[in-house]
């Protein structure tokens, strides 16, 4: 081993970087790279990033935003302004029934007369409890209330929902509201005009020569209110597939090649909601599901919508 004594430079340790006056390492000579603090995970040498920011709740977002009408209210409020305007509803929907009741005997004569064969051949009604007159008065008044009460339901639930709605959804939900209220007078008068007086003849003469048949006149009104209520919600499918259309939801060309499995769900909702034994009123139904919703695929392909 030698003597000599041995270079202080190959003694010292490593020198630690010195730090600047703002405790930061000074800064690298021009073309070198900057040496920066690890600690094997990530560059921790400056500790004095700014702190984070987060947008306004009121800012749009990646095109979400809150409607220009929307404001926060307690449940209590919300909850109070429905059942005010749902009272509302139900007042002009009594109204309606109350005006009905006093031309009940009249519209009760008139539908059946209207509904059975013409030239006289319309079988009499019969009554097989007390209380089967009174409540068919009833049933048909609160149709004149619901056809009342149809229109204010609509208006009241646009000016609920109106401050929590988009523009465009406004401008969908006034289309669509008009146009559901149209169609649905068009299914009542479709049952009435041509469902029901082939019903009632189907019925009338398909037991001729071994029985006679006795119409109940509850059951007889429990069949007509509900196929025409049922007809009413029919003929809102063009609607349904537009608004499918419009939105995204779906397009013609797949409804097409889907059609066979939209055909049967129209056989399964109309033998479920429409009970008939003899089946022709549940066959009459899916006929026009069917024809509804081949003649809306029909008015797309025209018009070049796909």
């Amino acid at each position: 081993m030698s003597d000599e004594p041995v270079d202080d430079r190959e003694v010292e340790g490593p020198t630690e970087p010195r730090e600047g006056p703002d405790g930061r390492p000074p800064a690298a000579a021009d073309g070198e790279t900057p040496s920066l603090e690890t600690d094997g995970e990530g560059v921790v040498g400056d500790r004095h990033s700014p702190e984070p920011t987060y947008p306004d709740s009121d800012d749009d977002i990646g095109g979400i935003s809150t409607p220009p009408d929307d404001e926060e209210m307690p449940l209590a409020d919300h909850i109070e302004e429905m059942v005010l305007r749902l009272a509302v509803v139900l007042l002009f929907g009594a109204g309606g029934t109350a005006i009905g009741l006093l031309g009940a005997s009249q519209a009760i004569e008139y539908v059946w007369f209207s509904v059975f064969p013409a030239g006289g051949n319309a079988p009499p009604p019969h009554l097989y409890n007390p209380l089967e007159l009174w409540l068919t008065r009833i049933k048909i008044s609160s149709l004149l209330g619901i056809m009342v009460a149809l229109p204010a339901f609509v208006y009241e639930c646009y000016l609920f929902m109106r401050p929590g709605l988009y523009p465009n959804e406004r401008k969908y939900y006034l289309a669509a509201v008009p146009t559901s209220v149209v169609l649905a007078a068009g299914g009542m008068l479709f049952s009435y005009v041509l469902v029901l007086p082939i019903l009632f003849e189907y019925f009338t003469y398909y037991a001729e020569g071994s029985a006679e048949i006795a119409y109940a006149l509850g059951e007889t009104f429990n069949l007509i209110i509900t196929l025409t209520g049922f007809l009413a919600i029919v003929f809102q499918i063009p609607l349904f597939i537009m608004l499918a259309i419009m939105m995204g939801v779906t397009t013609r060309r797949w409804l097409a090649q889907k059609r066979l499995y939209f055909w049967a769900a129209f056989a399964g909702l109309s033998f479920m909601f429409t009970i008939d034994p003899t089946m022709m009123a549940p066959i009459l139904v899916a006929v026009t599901m069917i024809l509804l919703f081949e003649g809306t695929l029909l008015v797309l392909k025209w018009v070049g919508r796909e």
